[in-house]
């Protein structure tokens, strides 16, 4: 599950983790006032940040015409003319696709005097079961750009998972970007707090692109963390009541809504061929031969290991539901799956959705024999595949792509 930038802030600032003052916003007249807020409280500039979950907002244009989903504002008027211009107007970035989203909220926030700015990520590293700090001294920029042009500019560290973050590993961090002195100590205490957001969260990702030295109305020097961007494990989201409620409906495609109240794995590609297959690997494996023989994937559903005859007739109506779907194609192969449980599925989904469109099934595995015997005795229409080869290539035909 993805949060907004807002909600990101709140969850590290809960651990200790500097970030600009600023609130949420939903209304021109809230943002107004936050924005008085703000100015009176001596800051010199504020910015305001549309919270949609896609990155390119600067850049973005809304659909009216106006320019940039985040802006500077020198008064409170400027702030209020922009929020006017963003909420409840569609925003098109380079994440969105040429839909865009709405933007139904701002973050109205103190805008920092930036002198320095870097990257900081923490999130597993599954080649090695550990989980890992990612730091460089190039922030503000595309981490996969640094990748690919400095590596030796990305810092990384493991984390032992017995241990947990050590205070020498975030001296160690700080000194390899370059910080000393008290920012050194700021460092280490902020890398403790981004790390333990990830850890007690169950998060995916915790990445701040910038974290920024910033020079305070006291003249200071201090880090924020200027941006924030939090991925959370949906499998662990029963432990966090408090991160629940921050999922925003609006955000996701009706579809995958729809599927999750019954625990399918549901995303809406741009093809017209529908899979429905148990399994992740088998699934990318099932959109992968489509595309093979010339077909397009309309979607990716993995009904799981375990899948009843309820969740199968569920996965149907979602296919359905797309306009775009002129096929289906159905790949099971059953291990603890049991091949005439899908069978069952199949014949009551097609009975109750009066199916149209050409559909090709491929059973393999787990009383594979009683699956099969199931469809033919059915009284479907139906086409059956001996392979995912030979099932690719009959459903591309057949939607005649």
């Amino acid at each position: 599950m993805n949060i907004h930038e807002y909600q990101a802030k709140q969850l590290l600032s809960q651990y200790g983790v500097a970030v600009p003052a600023g609130e949420p916003c939903k209304t021109v007249d809230q943002a107004k006032a936050a924005a008085e807020k703000l100015f009176a409280a001596g800051h010199k500039l504020a910015v305001i940040k549309s919270q949609i979950h896609a990155g390119g907002r600067g850049k973005g244009t809304f659909k009216h015409g106006f320019q940039g989903g985040v802006k500077l504002a020198k008064s409170v008027a400027d702030a209020v003319t922009y929020a006017d211009n963003m909420l409840g107007k569609t925003l098109v970035t380079k994440q969105t696709g040429p839909d865009g989203r709405v933007v139904s909220t701002v973050l109205i926030a103190a805008a920092e005097d930036i002198k320095k700015e870097f990257y900081l990520a923490v999130l597993l590293d599954r080649a090695n079961s550990l989980p890992l700090i990612m730091a460089s001294t190039e922030g503000g920029v595309d981490i996969e750009e640094v990748a690919e042009k400095h590596p030796e500019k990305i810092i990384k560290e493991h984390i032992d998972p017995s241990m947990g973050f050590q205070p020498w590993q975030g001296r160690k961090i700080a000194a390899a970007l370059g910080l000393k002195g008290d920012l050194a100590g700021q460092a280490a205490k902020m890398f403790a707090g981004v790390y333990k957001t990830w850890w007690e969260c169950d998060a995916s990702m915790v990445e701040i692109n910038p974290l920024c030295i910033c020079v305070g109305a006291d003249g200071k020097e201090k880090l924020v963390a200027v941006d924030a961007k939090i991925g959370l494990d949906d499998n662990a989201l029963y432990r966090h009541k408090n991160i629940q409620e921050m999922r925003d409906l609006a955000e996701e495609a009706p579809l995958e809504i729809e599927a999750s109240k019954f625990n399918l794995n549901y995303i809406k590609l741009d093809g017209s061929i529908a899979c429905l297959v148990n399994g992740a690997g088998l699934a990318m494996s099932t959109m992968d031969i489509i595309q093979h023989y010339g077909g397009n994937p309309a979607n990716f559903l993995d009904v799981g290991g375990g899948a009843s005859k309820e969740q199968v007739t569920a996965a149907f109506k979602i296919i359905l539901s797309d306009p775009y779907v002129k096929g289906i194609l159905v790949n099971i192969f059953g291990g603890i799956m049991d091949c005439n449980v899908i069978a069952t599925g199949i014949v009551a989904a097609v009975k109750e959705t009066g199916l149209k469109l050409p559909l090709v099934v491929r059973l393999e595995g787990n009383n594979v024999v009683a699956g099969k015997k199931t469809l033919a005795e059915s009284g479907l229409t139906l086409i059956t595949g001996d392979s995912m080869a030979d099932a690719a290539q009959k459903v591309v035909k057949a939607v005649g792509q």
